[in-house]
C-alpha cells in the first residue's frame, strides 16, 4: 500500500487545516520545499499536494514551487487544488506530476471529467469529498446536493485512474478516518481509491492494508504533530 505524505501549500507556506475550514488553519515553520525534501530522506517514494491558493483562485498559483519539489525529488506526485480546465492539467503534467486531482470542477461538470479522462489517460485522479454522505465543493464550503456514491456510479466507466475519498468531518481531526463509507466507495468503484481525511495512529494505517480496492492513504496532520514518526510510517510504504 502507498503512504502519500501530504503537503498543503498556502502563501507559499505549509498549512493544515481543520475540516476544510480556512479559518481554522496551522501554518508550520518548515517550507513546503523543506517538507518535500524531509520525506524523500526519509525514504517516501509518493506526495499529495494541495494547492490551497489553487483552491480559492482556480488558478494554478504554486506551480513554481509544485515544478521545484517534482524537480529536486523525483517524487511521485499527485496534485489537486482549484483545477478547473483542461489548460491547467496540461500545466501540472508538464511538470511532471504523477497525477492530477480534479474535484469540484469534475462534480460541477461531468462532461469536464469525461473530456480530462480522455485527453489525459491514466493522469487524472478525482477528489470525492463527503460530508453526511453528499459531495461538497468549493473548497467544501458549498454542498453539491449530490449523493456519493450516486455520482460515482454516473461517471465509474470515465476512465478516473485513481479515486481519493475524504471524510469532511474526519480532516484534520486525527479520530481515524471513515473507514466504513470508504469501503462502501471502494466496492463500487472502477478504480482504486485512496483514504484521505483523519488519519491517527499507525494502527490506522494497518488496518488499511487489509482493505479491498483500498491503493493507498494520505497522512497529514498527524506528521505535522508528531503524533506519527516518519521512521514508523516509512516502514508501512510499499
Amino acid at each position: 500500500m502507498k503512504i502519500f505524505p501530504a503537503i498543503d501549500i498556502k502563501d507559499k507556506k505549509c498549512v493544515r487545516l481543520v475540516k476544510g475550514d480556512f479559518n481554522n488553519e496551522t501554518v508550520y515553520q518548515i517550507s513546503p520545499e523543506e517538507q518535500a525534501g524531509k520525506y524523500k530522506d526519509h525514504g517516501f517514494k509518493n506526495l499529495h499536494i494541495v494547492d490551497l491558493d489553487g483552491a480559492l483562485t482556480g488558478e494554478t498559483v504554486n506551480l513554481d514551487i509544485i515544478k521545484d519539489i517534482v524537480d529536486k525529488f523525483s517524487l511521485n506526485v499527485e496534485v489537486g487544488g482549484g483545477i478547473r480546465n483542461l489548460d491547467s492539467i496540461q500545466k501540472y503534467i508538464d511538470t511532471g506530476v504523477e497525477k492530477v486531482i480534479l474535484g469540484s470542477a469534475a462534480i460541477k461538470d461531468k462532461s469536464f471529467l469525461k473530456k480530462a479522462c480522455e485527453k489525459f489517460s491514466n493522469k487524472i485522479a478525482l477528489g470525492l469529498d463527503a460530508k453526511d454522505g453528499y459531495l461538497s465543493v468549493s473548497g467544501w464550503k458549498e454542498n453539491s446536493h449530490k449523493l456519493t456514491l450516486e455520482y460515482l456510479r454516473e461517471i465509474n466507466d470515465y476512465g478516473v485512474s485513481r479515486l481519493i475519498y475524504t471524510d469532511i468531518n474526519r480532516d484534520g481531526m486525527k479520530q481515524s478516518p471513515n473507514f466504513d463509507e470508504t469501503m462502501n466507495v471502494a466496492e463500487i468503484s472502477n478504480c482504486p481509491v485512496v483514504i484521505s481525511g483523519g488519519v491517527s495512529s499507525i494502527d490506522d494505517i494497518k488496518k488499511a492494508k487489509n482493505l479491498k480496492n483500498i491503493e493507498g492513504i494520505i497522512v497529514g496532520k498527524a506528521i505535522y504533530d508528531g503524533d506519527i514518526k516518519l521512521e514508523e510510517l516509512v516502514k508501512e510504504d510499499a
